[in-house]
């Protein structure tokens, strides 16, 4: 699939190398076809390599599709410069009266927070509340998951006695359902977390449904009964490289971390990881714009007046 993103975003090269097909914006103009319109809500602190993630995972249908990138107002990034922000991202304020064919909400360093005591929560709630009316269908990864199943279910999340991390096994429960389409009976995916949501919660709920979960990790992946709003309890997205780079940063900070789980070959930390999920985000990802978004939006997106 061709990727739409602006020239010169710092992911395009990444891609390139990877064989990845990039499109910009004067080749993406040439061709009589209208793009899926993809906003991203980017909440991660290292935005660039969740840029180059998530671009990565839309990268696998012959659907052609144009990502725009979305921060928050109310907060200062620490770990990503102004002048990214400004060229690359849009606030709120300026896409609200916009419609989208799919956005994906990423996960956030600030679980071990209630919601509410989130500097930006009322604009997330905004947001959320937004895409119900503005956006075709929605995923929610990790916390961003977790921050959705709360504000659209009342869903509490609650503290693990330690940090989640590492590769887990999960297995599909329905598999007529679109979105877990070819993928494999069991299947690996990456966790990275201090805090979960619990099926008893879920189940309380009959509009929603729950697709796959792992006897270590829980569950993984819910879906509202229309497909408008999906919850990826993990990182599907994440490259060979993230566990390792977050379990040295931890390192380095005196924190003793775990070393991941079923992650480094032999369980050392100073080898290269393996990748054992790169096939089951992909085909996640294509299910969602295939299934949820190509065959389910408007052909004319109408902006607000």
């Amino acid at each position: 699939m061709p990727i739409k993103i602006q020239k010169d975003l710092p992911a395009r090269e990444i891609l390139e190398w990877e064989n990845i097909f990039v499109m910009d914006e004067v080749r993406a103009l040439k061709q009589d076809i209208r793009p899926l319109e993809i906003l991203i809500l980017n909440l991660m602190p290292i935005k660039e390599d969740t840029e180059t993630q998530l671009l990565r995972a839309l990268s696998n249908t012959p659907l052609q599709v144009d990502c725009s990138f979305l921060k928050v107002s109310n907060h200062e990034s620490k770990n990503t410069s102004a002048s990214h922000l400004n060229k690359f991202y849009q606030n709120f304020e300026q896409v609200k009266k916009n419609r989208y064919d799919g956005m994906i909400i990423t996960g956030a360093p600030v679980e071990l927070m209630d919601f509410e005591e989130v500097d930006y929560w009322p604009e997330m709630v905004e947001i959320m509340e937004w895409t119900k009316t503005h956006v075709t269908s929605t995923i929610h990864i990790c916390w961003g998951a977790q921050a959705g199943l709360y504000y659209h279910y009342g869903i509490p999340k609650y503290m693990r006695e330690s940090k989640l991390s590492g590769i887990y096994e999960h297995r599909v429960l329905n598999r007529k359902i679109p979105l877990v389409r070819s993928l494999n009976d069991f299947f690996y995916a990456p966790h990275s977390r201090y805090t979960e949501v619990r099926r008893s919660d879920i189940e309380k709920h009959p509009e929603l449904q729950i697709l796959a979960e792992s006897e270590e990790a829980g569950v993984f992946l819910v879906m509202d009964k229309s497909g408008k709003q999906i919850f990826i309890q993990g990182h599907p997205e994440y490259d060979r490289m993230t566990l390792n780079n977050e379990y040295h940063r931890d390192l380095k900070r005196g924190l003793n971390p775990e070393i991941p789980v079923n992650y480094y070959e032999h369980n050392d930390p100073f080898s290269i990881p393996r990748l054992m999920w790169r096939n089951t985000g992909n085909t996640l990802y294509s299910n969602w714009l295939n299934f949820y978004v190509y065959q389910m939006t408007p052909y004319v997106l109408q902006k607000d007046e």
